[in-house]
């Protein structure tokens, strides 16, 4: 395990970073980072294409080493463990540090069984009565505020639901395995401005239970739900520090010259 459900409480940060460093190959792309990302706030990395984001991002889920040819050095800290100590199970660890992705990837199968498919994968078949399943489905579905929609649809295929929907389901797939972080890249990259705001407006009431570290392109959405942001820069952070100081008082020029749209 990498913390007990609560223990985030109890530390000053749910993640840090320390002398970070990652490698493709022989490209540098990410370098001496080091960072501390608070519990139960909204935190996003910002950045233009190729400054690292995605990547910082998968190195708290060890998402990265599927890739091949990736070497990491440094410590990465979440909930007070070093998540690259070799007895640390990376099933455990992405138990406790959910991913959303770009697109809503639901699988081809119910709706009811897409919100099971992860604590069903992490438990024994019988370690659940069908009543506590159809709990967690409900529960899940309505923290993400889908229950209303789809509980008369729960057998119906998850690919038939709207690209909104779709997103909002990927995220309660997470839920019922009680993780402490979430994780999203550019979760409305792919939806409409109205699935846009729906989502945000979810996001934004997520943070009560979870610590949740965003990626994004956009400023806007950068500024309406984040509570910090990271800049990032070629690799290095260049920036950290609560969003509105960050947006109209930057420290750093190149903060200043990328959030007016001088680069990137």
């Amino acid at each position: 395990m990498i913390a007990k459900p609560d223990s985030d409480k109890q530390t000053a940060y749910s993640i840090q970073t320390r002398g970070l460093n990652l490698w493709y190959g022989d490209f540098q792309a990410l370098k001496d980072v080091s960072i501390n990302v608070r519990p139960r706030l909204i935190t996003s990395l910002i950045g233009p294409s190729g400054c690292g984001k995605t990547t910082l991002l998968r190195c708290f889920n060890r998402i990265n080493e599927r890739y091949g040819n990736v070497t990491t050095t440094g410590e990465v800290t979440i909930l007070g463990r070093d998540i690259y100590e070799e007895d640390v199970s990376l099933p455990e660890l992405r138990k406790s540090v959910g991913m959303v992705f770009q697109r809503p990837n639901p699988l081809p199968i119910s709706i009811y069984r897409n919100v099971l498919f992860g604590i069903r994968t992490h438990t024994h078949r019988r370690q659940y009565t069908r009543r506590q399943y159809d709990e967690m489905v409900e529960s899940a579905l309505r923290d993400v505020q889908l229950w209303d929609e789809v509980k008369d649809r729960l057998k119906e295929k998850a690919t038939r639901l709207t690209l909104e929907q779709q997103q909002k389901l990927c995220i309660a797939r997470l839920l019922p395995l009680a993780p402490r972080v979430v994780l999203m890249d550019e979760p409305c990259s792919a939806l409409d401005a109205e699935g846009t705001e729906r989502v945000e407006t979810l996001i934004s009431e997520l943070k009560e239970k979870y610590t949740i570290l965003i990626v994004t392109h956009n400023m806007a959405q950068a500024r309406r739900v984040s509570d910090e942001c990271i800049f990032m820069l070629l690799g290095n952070i260049i920036e950290h520090g609560d969003t509105s100081e960050l947006f109209l008082n930057p420290k750093e020029e190149q903060t200043e010259m990328y959030i007016e749209g001088r680069y990137g």
